[in-house]
């Protein structure tokens, strides 16, 4: 992605911060400035118009505007990754998304699956309630994932739905990431075709022999560093607004005060430097590597290092820097409240990361 597009975008969600926070989703010039930089069309096959980009080339842009701001962030990223998604539908169905255009801005509500699906003819009736989906207010279309089959044998399959067949729900009241606009939707009984639905178990399959990279390699390699990357940025956000705030004020401190802060500066710094490195080596894998079931947990657990470190140092950042960073209008309490709540999101959970790493390395 250029690099001035990426500016543009950062410019756009700089002039809208407070707004961001105020109305919990991004405003038009945030949205026509991650269209324009190439995002929705990052992993869109070439066949249809799109770029099926690296995942290094999204990891750099990601984290870029996140420095500024992380809601921002967090959508463009996605937007990519549900492009991703998408292009595991049907050839038929991939045509009716993108066949005017790449730049579609697609949301998905697919962890856990919800809602209920009954065959109807040659498709599905879907109707229900899904939960936390990010930019869904700026979306085309929606993937929705539901449970489908008999019970002893479930089926997880994802339907992508128009704009005109779900509701938004206004639910995204969050401690952090506010403008992620991540609200519910309610779908009321709406027909999708064949053409336009795929199971969860196709995205870890590659797309064809002649297929991108990024279609040919299983959707968990990557996953989490969708969530990752805009943690990262944040982070370092956060560190250059603590270095502004803190650093006139360290004259003035006491010994004991001045050597917490140097103490969360040095650990701080450090951790989000390795957390860079490890997100790194996951994109360049993701890239280019040989695609085992050790790498895919490798790269899950180092995200959700990378995230959890970052929280980390974010957190002790926060805490060192003293009550005036505690303020509505401080930058600080902003980045702290933003890696707090999307290094918490269910992909990046360390526990859950580890035990998929063990079971790769004692099982495998």
């Amino acid at each position: 992605m250029p690099a001035d597009a990426i500016g543009r975008v950062v410019d756009a969600a700089r002039r809208d911060l407070a707004g961001v926070e105020d109305r919990r989703r991004l405003g038009p010039e945030a949205v026509a400035a991650v269209v324009a930089a190439g995002f929705p069309r990052h992993f869109v096959p070439r066949e249809l118009g799109g770029t099926a980009g690296t995942f290094a080339e999204l990891l750099g842009a990601s984290a870029e505007i996140a420095r500024t701001c992380p809601s921002t962030a967090w959508c463009a990223i996605l937007f990519a990754a549900h492009g991703r998604l998408a292009a595991y539908l049907p050839e038929e169905g991939r045509k009716e998304l993108w066949g005017a255009s790449p730049d579609v801005l697609i949301a998905t509500s697919i962890m856990p699956p919800q809602g209920e699906a009954v065959r109807d003819g040659d498709g599905w009736r879907i109707r229900g309630r899904w939960d936390t989906a990010s930019g869904v207010d700026h979306a085309y279309w929606l993937l929705l994932a539901t449970r489908t089959g008999p019970a002893d044998r479930p089926e997880h399959r994802i339907f992508a739905v128009p704009r005109s067949d779900w509701t938004v729900l206004d639910t995204w009241r969050s401690l952090g990431m506010r403008g992620t606009g991540s609200n519910a939707v309610e779908v009321a009984g709406a027909f999708v075709p064949d053409r336009l639905s795929c199971t969860l178990a196709d995205l870890q399959r590659p797309l064809g022999v002649d297929a991108a990279r990024c279609h040919r390699v299983p959707v968990h390699l990557a996953g989490a560093l969708m969530f990752a990357a805009p943690v990262l940025g944040a982070a370092e956000g956060a560190f250059d607004a603590w270095r502004s705030a803190v650093t006139p004020r360290l004259p003035a401190l006491s010994p004991a005060r001045r050597a917490e802060a140097e103490l969360a500066l040095g650990e701080g710094s450090a951790r989000i430097a390795a957390a860079r490195l490890l997100l790194e080596r996951v994109a360049e894998r993701a890239d280019r590597a040989e695609v085992t079931p050790l790498l895919v947990a490798e790269n899950r657990r180092d995200a959700a290092m990378a995230a959890a470190w970052c929280a980390e140092a974010v957190d002790r950042l926060f805490r060192a820097a003293g009550s005036q960073v505690q303020r509505e209008d401080s930058p600080i309490q902003r980045y702290w409240r933003d890696v707090t709540t999307a290094a918490s999101h269910g992909v990046l959970g360390p526990a859950a990361a580890a035990a998929d790493y063990a079971a790769a390395v004692l099982d495998g």
